[in-house]
């Protein structure tokens, strides 16, 4: 059974009220981060007995659509720093207990591969400088991936590729170089961070792989590239949506205020339509497949089809977010220009997120 977790309007009000604080401070407001903690928003995917809220991926997607409608910017990173915490399900389970339980842990990095863990018998020492830590003034613990080097050289894996595995340090040994500067998701904070030569435990060395995840939540065996996929999605969805409501407020009222040609206001409105019309069709699919690998997933049957649909879909998706934005943007007027204005911060956020790898077409 699915499980209400729609946004209250007191979550609304803050949302709402805060967005304009993050954006000018470039960072998660204090007021933004209590509610956060407070409705357990970066604990979407652990588990309750952890203090986490445990959901499923349908669930979580919605909670994260919703978030992205009021404010991208802070919905970027909660999908981040939830995803990053995530990885309780791959770290070693005492460890992790140990960390989870706290009421403000997060989780946040980097999946790219540039620094080196060198073996230390039980332990490992690692070098690098990594970017886009998404959450990075707020985070507790950083992750990171890393080429393994044993007395110099690097360790190969099967294929004879270096080998590459993931790691978490705490806050303390970390440092965090304040470089994110763009023009929108300003408050992600995404700074680039470094370590020099840390020593850590072995345990804090993991593998994102739904066949060596350490608990049996089934969230855990979700594999992580479709997950991963669907999150960023929903930031996706939930920001275009509330673009599409506002192009339609400026519409109505712009039909209402002025002598709008009748032949141009019929244009506008049915080429609006049109978009609207697409945008649900194309939610309703991607959320279809999401539900039916759940429920797939929970039944044991093979989902590596609807997998690959996922991975086309969201990006075809997203494409076409950009494209009918663009298509819409100049019918703004000089309001969808001004950059205090939240048609102006969803277009600068839509087109900041678009900027993440991983739901780009190729060329």
């Amino acid at each position: 059974m699915k499980r209400d977790m729609q946004l209250n309007s007191a979550d609304i009000a803050i949302l709402k009220d805060s967005q304009a604080k993050g954006i000018q401070q470039k960072s998660l407001s204090d007021e933004q981060l209590e509610l956060i903690y407070r409705r357990k928003w970066f604990k979407i995917w652990i588990p309750v007995e952890l203090g986490g809220l445990g959901l499923t991926v349908p669930e979580g997607l919605n909670v994260l659509a919703d978030l992205a409608y009021w404010d991208g910017g802070l919905a970027w990173t909660v999908t981040l720093c939830s995803g990053a915490n995530l990885f309780v399900g791959f770290i070693d389970p005492v460890l992790g207990d140990q960390i989870f339980k706290t009421e403000r842990v997060c989780f946040g990095g980097s999946g790219q591969a540039s620094g080196t863990a060198t073996r230390d018998g039980e332990h490992y020492r690692l070098t690098g400088f990594w970017k886009y830590a998404t959450g990075a003034p707020h985070l507790t613990h950083f992750t990171l991936n890393a080429t393994i080097e044993e007395e110099g050289n690097p360790v190969l894996d099967d294929r004879g590729d270096p080998l590459v595995k993931s790691f978490f340090v705490d806050r303390e040994h970390a440092l965090v170089h304040y470089d994110w500067d763009t023009f929108g998701l300003q408050v992600t904070a995404s700074h680039s961070f470094s370590l020099q030569d840390v020593q850590i435990d072995g345990k804090q060395c993991f593998e994102i792989n739904a066949a060596k995840s350490t608990r049996s939540d089934l969230r855990y065996q979700y594999p992580f590239m479709p997950f991963a996929e669907l999150t960023l999605l929903a930031n996706f969805i939930g920001m275009y949506k509330r673009f599409l409501d506002l192009i339609e407020k400026l519409f109505v009222l712009k039909s209402k205020a002025s002598k709008w040609e009748y032949a141009a206001s019929k244009a506008a409105f049915g080429m609006l339509d049109e978009l609207q019309q697409d945008f649900i069709i194309q939610k309703d699919a991607i959320l279809n497949l999401a539900d039916h690998s759940w429920d797939n997933l929970s039944n044991g049957i093979d989902n590596a089809l609807i997998y690959a649909q996922i991975a086309t879909q969201s990006r075809d998706f997203v494409s076409s977010i950009l494209m009918n934005t663009v298509k819409l943007y100049p019918h703004a007027g000089i309001l969808g220009a001004t950059v205090d204005q939240e048609i102006n911060i969803i277009f600068r956020n839509i087109f900041t997120a678009s900027q993440h790898k991983l739901l780009q077409k190729s060329i």
